[in-house]
């Protein structure tokens, strides 16, 4: 099994036109990704390769029963194409777009308060579930299909570090999530660890965290109440400079909140099995998987 995507899960791409939406289309489909349907405003009727293009999400949804928008639209109108695919009732909105104004996301996230569709990202890989579903940037070949260890993450590329050190020493993954790094975002740390521990298929977690602000400290209060499977911890930042910002936007550490040594405190006091050398997860997870 899997959490939010499948092999039936059908992708519309918002922005499939633009040359990161057909770079990223075209790899999702050589994967084997369902994609139906491509959005470009004023180019319904044209093809990216054999993916119809339309002019709205509403109009690619009833066209095609499209479930789950993939988006690689500019910062200025990203979070404008978040609230259609909202409005066409998508079930999941995977937002890959980089550099969204914190104002922007905050209106998306007030928006989406009492709607039903689930938002990753933005400024994130995506969500992969092995051999069957890829919505996002990852490279698919590094993942392993057939489980038993969910990862979920702020960081892509880190994503990648810890899926390829899993690959390596043979064990699966159901489904890798990369939840990003801004401040202002959808799904979070306990969203993906409730879906994780309700899917038997799922057998252990990894969990890959960062400075600046407190889901993890909040994902680890979590864990101890209801998480019963196996977690594995990881946080970047340890030597970042207080007040300097790294990488991601929400990745900063403000006066004692933040702090990597606090995250690490939080989760070892949860009963997280943490690791501190990222070169070493892989062999961790070995050992307690």
């Amino acid at each position: 099994m899997s959490i939010f995507v499948n092999a039936s899960t059908k992708i519309v791409v918002q922005g499939i036109t633009g040359r990161e939406g057909q770079f990223h289309t075209r790899q999702c489909v050589d994967y084997g990704t369902n994609v139906v349907a491509g959005v470009t405003p004023g180019k319904a009727g044209q093809k990216m390769d054999k993916v119809p293009v339309f002019n709205t999400v509403a109009n690619a949804v009833a066209a095609t029963g499209a479930n789950c928008s993939l988006i690689f639209v500019p910062p200025p109108f990203a979070a404008d194409a978040i609230l259609e695919a909202v409005d066409a009732d998508i079930e999941l909105v995977v937002c890959i777009t980089e550099g969204i104004p914190v104002m922007d996301m905050m209106r998306v996230k007030n928006y989406m308060a009492n709607k039903a569709t689930r938002l990753i990202g933005p400024n994130c890989p995506g969500i992969i579930t092995p051999s069957e579903c890829k919505a996002g940037i990852m490279p698919g070949v590094i993942h392993k299909p057939g489980g038993p260890i969910g990862v979920v993450s702020r960081s892509g590329t880190l994503t990648y570090e810890v899926v390829h050190q899993l690959t390596q020493k043979g064990i699966g993954q159901t489904t890798c999530i990369g939840i990003g790094g801004d401040p202002v975002n959808g799904t979070n740390f306990i969203d993906c660890l409730e879906a994780f521990q309700a899917d038997p298929a799922t057998k252990g977690i990894v969990m890959v965290g960062e400075i600046g602000g407190s889901a993890e400290e909040e994902a680890a209060d979590f864990i101890v109440k209801n998480v019963k499977k196996p977690v594995i911890g990881f946080i970047a930042g340890l030597t970042a400079p207080p007040g300097r910002r790294m990488g991601h936007a929400g990745a900063i550490i403000s006066g004692n909140s933040g702090t990597a040594q606090g995250k690490i405190e939080a989760m070892q006091q949860a009963g997280i099995h943490v690791c501190k050398d990222l070169g070493r997860l892989g062999e961790m997870a070995a050992d307690v998987f």
